[in-house]
């Protein structure tokens, strides 16, 4: 085609007549693609599969070379250093969209619902989904719940909180009273944040600048700011300030995790249990650094705080777990509690995404949609219908359960569990007396079963 022709706007113009610079701008400026977008366009398309080159760099194919591209400028790539870059490369098998793909499942993975409550559906007073009231219209991007309250983030960056407000943990000063509705935390309103985690009595906040916030109880020093005071509203904790922005945080009863964006794992709060990660179970008012983790160049992306032991993933998608043992909630196929961080070897064939700690339980998702669990089955919430509703699973064990699904989400309450699709479906399993499933007919799900929620639901919330 000559530029005389391709310069005319009434003439249509076949994507296989296009200079490769420009497919690979298309491809790379949209950002809606994801790692299998690409894969599908490879297979439609022979242009899509020819063998490119650019400069000093060439890639198998043209999608590949896209998937490059969008690596680099992936923000959980570019905190890497070159030796962690090219491990994750290789454990992808030199894939480049299998390394984007990666990268966007673990950034999707932290947007999940958390909760740990085994009565929540019970304090709301319902027997089926019920959309929940804002005092103005929000589209909800995160959520964290623990026993008595919960936290929302909006895509605004907005915060709201409600329930049992005793403790402040709600971020309110002026009311102790339980709050019906969630309420706009206004001590952040000008700091908008993009992550929230609840403890028992104490709230967590991530804003988009990398800062953390905390307020309410103190007294194990999961407040982070050196003492074991009570704060009634957010306050920064200064001590991250100067180590760099925080990429994620996670809270357990009365310790919290925060992660950087160079890999680095802090623990503050009760270390009981060994759940801080440094071989002691004394409390730390400040948060401090694990050095497992640095002593050995592991680069952290992403935990998960459970009620006596914590899970983290690394940067080339392998899986470590610490804490309480007590029914093979850490997967080394024992019942010992490990006091610092322990590789997960029987997965370390694997490329995990996600990985979900509760109580005595753990979940891990693998790249391909697989998911795998161990711990205590606790009302068969653990996923394994032929194991029981109270056994003890002491190694990964994938959910045959759900091996006609791809999926994309998980998390874990006390009794019940919660996965998501890639398809958007919800699926449910474990303990339902209080309809925490949506079901108000069921007691016991000990095979997955889906969750119906009123369409739109997952949208706009007014």
């Amino acid at each position: 085609m000559t530029l005389t022709e391709m310069c005319d706007p009434l003439k249509p113009t076949n994507i296989n007549d296009l200079p490769s610079h420009i497919i690979l701008e298309i491809l790379t400026s949209s950002g809606g693609l994801s790692g299998a977008d690409l894969v599908s366009l490879e297979l439609t398309s022979s242009t899509f599969r020819t063998s490119h080159e650019m400069g000093h760099q060439k890639s198998t194919s043209l999608v590949d070379f896209a998937a490059l591209k969008l690596c680099m400028s992936h923000p959980i790539f570019v905190c890497l250093n070159l030796t962690d870059q090219q491990h994750l490369v290789a454990r992808c098998g030199h894939n480049w969209k299998r390394v984007f793909r990666f990268l966007q499942l673990v950034e999707q993975c932290s947007d999940v619902v958390e909760t740990t409550s085994s009565n929540a559906m019970c304090k709301l007073g319902v027997e089926a989904f019920k959309r929940i009231e804002f005092p103005v219209c929000v589209r909800v991007t995160n959520v964290s719940a623990l026993h008595n309250h919960a936290a929302f983030v909006a895509h605004s960056g907005e915060v709201f909180t409600c329930g049992d407000n005793l403790s402040f943990c709600c971020g309110h000063s002026d009311t102790n009273q339980p709050i019906f509705k969630p309420r706009r935390v206004e001590a952040l309103k000008e700091f908008p944040c993009k992550q929230v985690a609840t403890g028992v009595n104490f709230t967590v906040f991530l804003t988009i600048g990398g800062q953390v916030y905390t307020c309410g109880t103190g007294g194990y020093g999961q407040l982070g700011h050196g003492d074991t005071l009570d704060r009634p509203t957010p306050k920064l904790v200064e001590t991250l300030v100067t180590v760099g922005p925080v990429v994620q945080i996670a809270a357990g009863p009365n310790y919290a995790l925060v992660v950087t964006s160079d890999g680095t794992v802090y623990s503050f709060g009760s270390g009981t249990n060994f759940c801080l990660g440094h071989g002691e179970q004394h409390n730390e008012l400040n948060p401090r650094p694990l050095q497992w983790f640095r002593s050995k160049g592991i680069h952290v992306v992403r935990v998960s705080s459970g009620e006596e032991h914590a899970v983290a993933l690394d940067s080339n998608g392998l899986v470590y777990t610490w804490g309480k043992g007590y029914c093979g909630a850490l997967g080394h196929g024992d019942e010992i509690d490990k006091t610092t961080p322990e590789l997960l070897t029987s997965l370390d064939t694997h490329l995990a995404v996600q990985v979900c700690a509760s109580k005595r339980k753990t979940f891990v998702l693998l790249d391909n949609g697989c998911l795998y669990g161990f711990g205590w089955t606790s009302f068969g919430s653990l996923g394994f219908p032929d194991r029981g509703v109270s056994e003890k699973v002491l190694k990964p064990s994938m959910l045959y359960s759900l091996n006609d699904h791809h999926i994309s989400q998980v998390s874990t309450g006390l009794y019940h569990s919660v996965v998501v699709t890639n398809q958007g479906i919800l699926y449910g399993f474990g303990d339902n007396e209080r309809a925490q499933l949506g079901h108000d007919e069921l007691r016991d799900c000990l095979n997955p079963i889906e969750i119906l929620v009123e369409e739109g639901s997952e949208v706009d919330v007014c």
